[in-house]
Formats: C-alpha cells, structure tokens, sequence
C-alpha cells in the first residue's frame, strides 16, 4: 500500500507541523508531500526525510513573502501528483485538504482549522495595519477563496479536528462532520521542577491575533517580571509599549524553553487559538496556565486545577485573573498527570483507533501494536482530556 502525507508548509515551526510530524513517525513508509519546505523549519523528527515540493519553491524571496503568495497556494496544491497512492492524509489549515487523489483512494484531514484568514478576515485583520483600499480588496479575494475552501473541503472522505472548537467550525464552513483527536504533546521534554520562580511566560509566535499586547500590559501595569519567548512580526510593537518588567529572549532553544517552563509561575496564554499546545507543554513541567477563556483552551485547561481563566480580552480583567491566581495554591503532579492525558501515546493510540475504525489500508503497519494501553493515572477527567468526539 502507498501512503502520502501532504502538510500545507513547512515555513514555520508550529503545533501543526508537530502534528504532521507525530503522523509520519507513525506511517514512516509514507511519501511526504508539501506546497513548499524550507529545510531549516521542519520539525526535528522530519530533518532528512525527503519531501516532494511544488513549483511554488521557485518563487522570488518565498523564505519572506510566504504569506503574500497566498492566492497561488490552491495552484500548487492542484499540482501535486498522488494519483498513485492509496491513502492520503492531509494535515491541513488552508490548502491540502483540496489535493486530488486517485478515486479509489481514501483521503483523511486532520485538520488545525479552517483557514482564518478566509473565514474571519475581519477579526484576523482587525489589528494589521493594512491600508482601507487593500483591505476592501482583500475582502474581495477572500470571498473568492472561501467559494474554492467549499468546493476543496469536498476533497477528503474523512475529517478530523483538533479541538471541539475546530470541529463546530468545519461543520459551521464546509458541512461536515469530523472526528475530534487532540494534537500529541511531547510530555517527556518537560520536568516538574520542585520550586518556581518569580515570573510568569509568554510562548508564542509574535503576531498580533495572538493578543500578547495583553500579557505586556498587564504584567507592566502589575509590575510583574514577563520572560517573552518568541519572535514574529509583532515582536517592535510589543518591545513599544514593555516596562522594564517584560524581558523578550526571542527564539531560544530547546533546552531553555524546558528550564523557563519548569521555573515560571504559570504561562500567559491571552489570545484565542484553534488548540494551543503552549499551555499544555507548561503543564507537563508542573506548572499552570492563565489564559482567555475561549477556544482551545477550554478543552486542555481544567480551572482551578491546572490554572484559571479572564472572561475579557482587556488588560484589566487579566491583571484581575492575576492577582486571584496568586492567592491559590496549585499542585504541580496534578497538572503533569492532566498534561499526560494529551501525550504522544494517547495520540497514536487514538489515531490508531481512528485508521482501523474506517478502514484505512496501512498495509503491514500493525494497529494494535500502537494501541498502548493508558496507564490509568494518564489525566484527571477523560471528558476533558482528549477524549474522542464528533461534531455535530
């Protein structure tokens, strides 16, 4: 059996390409297929393995205007030749859902979201500084790639989402219903530490739908020390309006982002995402999260267990959420085992599940032996964590 695995980029490193990632570690016989790869942004377990790539590698300065290229994508997608293989999986927050394969082959989406940038352009714009002339223009090509989002959803036999949340929004844009399976979370690379200190975390990418600027105030006003990790195109304007609490350390390594977790009094997580694998990583060091109660979110964080909620994106009800936060004590082997419950293990095992249930042609690859058993202290409420579901 032939199996492809088709990512919409890798030109950044993100939850998503950790999940495209975790995949192809369980389907290590698949071709790997994507619209563009830089070899320098793949994910480490993906360093080396070839990936067939579409002509739009040739562009002029796409290492920078990646973005830009943005109507060109559904081209390239349209281009890639998997007429020869028997399964396809598509990981996918914009374009490869629409790849065409064979018609006899099944073709699974995991899907990250629907792509923002066409189905809410007005919220995913509002704070880009972009002229009212080619805003009014991109609206225009927006509408015209939600028409070929509709008919590219067609595509896959099968969906699967990320969060709960995903799963109303792909039934909301498309009409389908997908399978609810949480990103895998690399637990082992963090440690509980026995103490903290005194400073809470930012880990993100810089940009702006993110709300980071929520996090710089508020620990500014508060005056709380902030250590920011990340680097993005909002890194200037939130190194603006920082107070001499905020300490920004750009892109560090691995192994620091594993010691800044394990000694944080708990991760900031102000905007609203699709999953949001941040604040589980944190967890499994131990350590909690206060984030805005909306999105992903909702489903990784048990409050008052593994941290607390604000109900307004304002820096005022964050600086709220705060305060209260430091009046509660929190139990960090309670917030490693509800992190558990999103591990690597639990992924395949579900994903596992998933290809049986349906049954996809793995060919040789042994399903049950990735069926490992949960060890039972694996997460405090299997409802809220990462169990499957459907969307209605």
């Amino acid at each position: 059996m032939k199996i492809a695995i088709v990512h919409d980029y890798f030109t950044q490193l993100g939850g998503a390409e950790r999940v495209a990632e975790e995949i192809f570690r369980m389907l290590p016989r698949a071709s790997l297929f994507s619209t563009v790869a830089f070899e320098d942004r793949m994910p480490a377990g993906l360093q080396g393995v070839p990936v067939k790539t579409s002509w739009m590698r040739h562009l002029p300065l796409m290492r920078k205007y990646y973005r830009s290229y943005f109507l060109l994508y559904p081209l390239a997608v349209s281009s890639l030749n998997l007429s020869n293989y028997d399964l396809v999986i598509s990981s996918s927050s914009g374009y490869v859902k629409g790849v065409s394969a064979s018609r006899d082959a099944l073709h699974i989406c995991y899907c990250h979201t629907p792509m923002r940038w066409a189905w809410n352009f007005d919220g995913y714009s509002a704070r880009e500084a972009i002229n009212p002339v080619m805003k009014h223009a991109l609206q225009g090509l927006t509408f015209l790639l939600r028409q070929w989002d509709v008919g590219a959803s067609r595509h896959p036999d099968h969906f699967i989402a990320n969060s709960r949340v995903v799963a109303e929004r792909i039934h909301k844009a498309y009409g389908r219903t997908a399978e609810v399976i949480h990103p895998p979370i690399d637990v082992d690379r963090f440690q509980p530490n026995e103490r903290f200190d005194d400073y809470y975390m930012l880990l993100s990418r810089m940009v702006s739908y993110k709300r980071l600027d929520l996090a710089v105030e508020a620990c500014t006003r508060l005056k709380k020390k902030l250590i920011v990790v990340g680097t993005g195109p909002h890194l200037k304007y939130l190194e603006s309006i920082a107070g001499p609490t905020i300490k920004f350390v750009g892109r560090a390594p691995d192994s620091e982002v594993v010691r800044l977790a394990a000694r944080c009094r708990a991760l900031l997580f102000p905007g609203e995402e699709d999953f949001g694998m941040a604040p589980l990583e944190v967890a499994a060091a131990g350590r909690p999260t206060i984030a805005f109660r909306a999105g992903g979110a909702t489903e990784t964080i048990v409050e008052g267990v593994t941290g607390a909620f604000f109900d307004q994106q304002t820096p005022e009800a964050l600086m709220r959420t705060i305060e209260s936060f430091e009046r509660q004590d929190w139990s960090p082997s309670e917030i490693r085992a509800h992190a558990e419950s999103f591990g690597v293990p639990v992924f395949r095992q579900k994903m596992s599940r998933f290809l049986e249930r349906i049954g996809a042609p793995v060919g040789d690859m042994d399903l049950k032996a990735i069926q490992e058993r949960i060890p039972a202290s694996y997460g405090i409420d299997p409802a809220l964590a990462g169990g499957i579901a459907t969307s209605s």
